[in-house]
């Protein structure tokens, strides 16, 4: 291609997806469109809408289109990440949250519900907050003050601050590697998973903020704590709301919350499952490439999700816009959006039978190329997990 078709091209680009990202500001608003619903109609399903939307719809939708392949031109770059509207999207979806939770909030302390409608409704929003995670995510990779302190006030809307830590300065770091808490190991389920990736993470993200404080010669309990930050807000917010509604909505409030972190651990499962960097003869582990993430293409949940699901050229380049993030070709990839992946997950022998042989033929058949579980390792006679 000649320099002069290069600038043409460059010139002449235009995003089709540009109007659709605002999707992402839509999206968190879904549960408050079922309890109108809800109200409309008299029937108390509706509560729940958010979960058939998310687990039914958007991966029949994902299904049903053709996977997106295209990729901004290199030229298109920079002009991409300078337009700020892509970076107001993502400011505006963080009050949006609020607005969720605060009218969930009254629905519960104000209409007269049963409990399954309750539970419907709790599960509804702590899935729309796995997305206030999400943009959390697209706000704390950026260096700018602004972008960080909106990082961490939508991240207290479901008291997952720790998360611009343990994400950036541990997961990143350690990340398709054993040490990692946040990268499932093949032969692992979600469960297991669980119980040391939420723990973990919340520890691992104490221990990098302390020793960050202690090198500048400040206390771990200095309001400077970029832990401690998100969770005050967490704390005003949530203790602001029972103050005003009452004790009936922590059942709700808690249940909420323990969703919200559900989705992000659903999320940490299926991104990096069994991939791994190797090591060097230097004992350090190989740079992250693109191929130590699973990817997805599905149009639909990528637009709400700030095209989190391409999450291989994430990885290998951190602070780059989701407008900007690119496909690659030959790729480990995912056989469906991420609400379909994260469904499958909930059931161990169907996500095995849907994702091993992938893991396994991704590394032509060679278990030392692959983050094994130790305790699948140790049932199945292998010496050691790679």
């Amino acid at each position: 291609m000649t320099v002069t078709n290069q600038q043409t091209r460059r010139e002449s680009f235009v995003d089709r997806k540009r109007y659709l990202y605002a999707l992402s500001i839509l999206w968190p608003l879904v549960p408050v469109i079922g309890i109108g619903l809800a109200l409309e109609t008299g029937w108390g399903i509706f509560f729940g809408f958010t979960i058939f939307l998310w687990y039914v719809i958007i991966s029949g939708v994902d299904a049903l289109l053709p996977e997106d392949e295209s990729n901004p031109p290199d030229g298109a770059m920079e002009r991409l990440e300078g337009d700020r509207y892509y970076r107001v999207l993502a400011y505006l979806t963080v009050p949006v949250h609020y607005v969720t939770l605060l009218v969930s909030a009254w629905a519960v302390a104000t209409l007269p519900m049963a409990w399954w409608e309750v539970l419907l409704l709790a599960l509804s929003v702590g899935i729309a907050n796995g997305l206030a995670i999400n943009t959390g995510h697209e706000l704390g990779h950026k260096p700018a003050s602004l972008d960080r302190w909106m990082a961490k006030i939508v991240l207290a809307v479901v008291g997952y601050g720790h998360f611009l830590i343990e994400h950036n300065r541990g997961h990143h770091r350690d990340v398709a590697t054993p040490d990692d808490l946040a990268s499932a190991r093949f032969g692992e389920n979600i469960y297991s998973f669980s119980l040391r990736e939420i723990p973990g993470g919340i520890m691992r993200s104490w221990r990098h903020e302390a020793e960050r404080l202690t090198r500048r010669g400040k206390s771990v309990w200095s309001l400077e704590n970029e832990v401690l930050q998100p969770l005050l807000i967490t704390v005003v917010l949530y203790g602001a709301l029972i103050s005003y509604f009452g004790l009936v909505i922590v059942p709700f409030m808690a249940i909420q919350m323990a969703f919200g972190w559900w989705q992000l651990t659903s999320a940490n499962f299926v991104e990096h499952y069994g991939l791994l960097r190797l090591k060097g003869p230097d004992g350090r582990y190989e740079r992250c490439r693109p191929e130590h993430s699973w990817n997805s293409n599905r149009v639909f949940s990528n637009l709400i999700l700030f095209h989190l699901q391409r999450h291989s050229d994430h990885h290998a380049n951190p602070v780059r816009s989701y407008q900007c993030l690119r496909n690659f070709d030959g790729l480990p990839t995912l056989p469906g959006g991420y609400p379909m992946m994260f469904f499958v997950s909930y059931f161990p022998p169907l996500w095995r039978a849907l994702m091993d042989e992938r893991v396994i033929a991704n590394v032509n058949g060679d278990m030392t190329k692959v983050n094994v579980d130790p305790a699948w390792a140790s049932r199945h006679g292998l010496a050691k997990a790679a």
